[in-house]
């Protein structure tokens, strides 16, 4: 089944509680394709949130990274499949049969593996007993996501064309760690602009907080989108 990646942008509703989620949520509708749905927010608001903002009209990503043994990951994915979130993230560190546990509990929602997060770098790689360099571990992370049933990743935008060249048309590539021209970068690390993920072969990407934090988020929202 193809898959509609809407205008190609997901803001992140990273704030604390659902109510604040939902008026964010309300603000961005027409601006965004998707909201993202993280840990900051799920563990204050719960299942329900995703509940509410689908039953609100809104497409969700739901960001939880979801890393443990292969079974209990896919009781927790079919968990999650009831609440109506298009997307789904899970850690490929968890390894292949974790992976493809995540794919066969999916129903209808789809698996996106979480290759490296970008607030990482080559040294941080060696601190926790990786083998880098990123790129290289990205792209093997990839190729791992697809050969287990994944519908696709989470990558920097600076791997977003090794990624693209190593794994089957279709596969989709998101990516966090955009930020606009001039904006902060905060604790990112591997950061290119929305324009340059998009051309670098993102089919999606990910921003927070200079939109959430813009004195008009839709505004914001609409710039972005529109580089896309």
């Amino acid at each position: 089944m193809s898959f509609d990646p809407g205008n190609r942008l997901i803001a992140a509703l990273d704030v604390e509680t659902a109510d604040k989620a939902e008026a964010l949520a309300a603000v961005l509708r027409g601006a965004a394709g998707f909201v993202k749905v993280g840990l900051e927010l799920y563990t204050s608001a719960g299942p329900d949130v995703v509940r509410r903002l689908v039953g609100a009209g809104c497409r969700v990503m739901l960001d939880l990274k979801l890393h443990d043994i292969p079974a209990t990951v896919g009781r927790a994915t079919a968990q999650v499949a009831g609440l109506g979130a298009e997307l789904l993230t899970v850690h490929t560190c968890g390894g292949q049969a974790m992976l493809r546990a995540a794919a066969e509990a999916a129903g209808d929602m789809r698996i996106l593996g979480v290759t490296v997060l970008t607030s990482m770098d080559d040294s941080d790689l060696i601190a926790v007993g990786c083998n880098g360099p990123v790129a290289d571990l990205v792209e093997r992370r990839a190729r791992l996501a697809a050969t287990a049933g994944c519908a696709g990743v989470v990558a920097s935008p600076v791997e977003a064309a090794r990624v693209r060249a190593a794994v089957p048309e279709g596969f989709l590539i998101v990516t966090p760690g955009v930020r606009p021209a001039g904006a902060a970068v905060g604790d990112q690390k591997r950061v290119m602009t929305p324009a340059d993920a998009r051309a670098a072969g993102a089919d999606m990407i990910v921003v927070g907080r200079p939109i959430r934090d813009a004195s008009d988020p839709a505004a914001a929202a609409r710039a972005i989108a529109a580089e896309l």
